[in-house]
């Protein structure tokens, strides 16, 4: 009887030591899944589902490929491709931007996309980035709305316009970004515009921050009460399709991560 139980207590141990290392292997294997789900991916590239949903990249992160200067057929030597960013190289000229500056465009027009980029922005700095942009103008601005890149805390735009709508995530000098989320100067900021059939949304660090309509009442008004019928009067008649653009504006600022997809 004796034998029977000392048998029995240890097949119990046995039983629950083998048990405990494989609940501890289980575990263990989930963590391990955790992390590889979590981990971020490489920088300018795509993951498989991104590639199976439809989207592009513009920017490898070593290559120039795709871009050139707005109104241009080369890439200016004031912009570079340095540890894995597009950097527009400060000039210190403000809008001016550099000799051979300037802004720049990827050669292809869009009409109904989501994109999806990086940016980081200097001490004071300003840019911007243009989309259903036309080279009709001097500028690419003079053509598209603009979503904001802006030092929130030291460039003095961030105290011009009307409600903070030339602070950095706005629809320029016409919707500020609503909330304000923007990162300090230095820091990556992430951001999202999607265009469909005009319905415009800016989204910043993971927030609708503007929305809006284009070619509406709602809209001509709002362009109206702007600065930009004095620049352009046709400048409300925004076109289906255009230029996603990346503006020099004498400040360093870097970009990253540039995906596209059409809709």
């Amino acid at each position: 009887m004796k034998k029977i139980i000392l048998f029995l207590m240890v097949t119990a141990i046995a039983f629950a030591g083998c048990k405990n290392q494989s609940k501890k292997a289980t575990e263990e294997n989930t963590t391990a899944e955790k992390v590889e789900k979590s981990a971020p991916a490489p920088l300018n590239t795509l993951t498989d589902q991104e590639k199976k949903d439809g989207w592009v990249l513009l920017f490898d992160g070593k290559t120039s490929d795709g871009w050139r200067g707005y109104k241009k057929d080369h890439f200016p030597s004031g912009w570079e491709v340095a540890d894995g960013t597009l950097h527009c190289i400060g000039s210190g000229r403000g809008e001016a931007g550099s000799v051979d500056g300037g802004d720049i465009i990827y050669d292809k027009k869009f009409g109904n996309f989501d994109l999806k980029l990086d940016w980081k922005i200097s001490e004071g700095g300003n840019s911007g980035i243009m989309y259903l942009g036309q080279e009709t103008k001097d500028h690419i601005w003079e053509t598209a709305p603009e979503m904001q890149i802006l030092d929130n805390e030291r460039h003095p735009d961030a105290k011009l316009g009307k409600d903070g709508n030339r602070q950095a995530g706005s629809l320029y000098d016409l919707i500020p970004a609503k909330p304000q989320n923007a990162k300090p100067a230095g820091e990556w900021n992430s951001i999202e515009i999607i265009s469909y059939k005009g319905t415009i949304v800016h989204k910043q660090n993971g927030e609708t921050v503007v929305e809006y309509h284009l070619w509406t009442p709602e809209w001509n008004k709002l362009v109206a009460d702007s600065k930009f019928p004095a620049l352009n009067p046709d400048w409300a008649n925004v076109a289906t399709e255009g230029y996603i653009g990346l503006q020099d504006h004498g400040d360093d600022v870097w970009f990253r991560n540039i995906k596209i997809k059409e809709l």
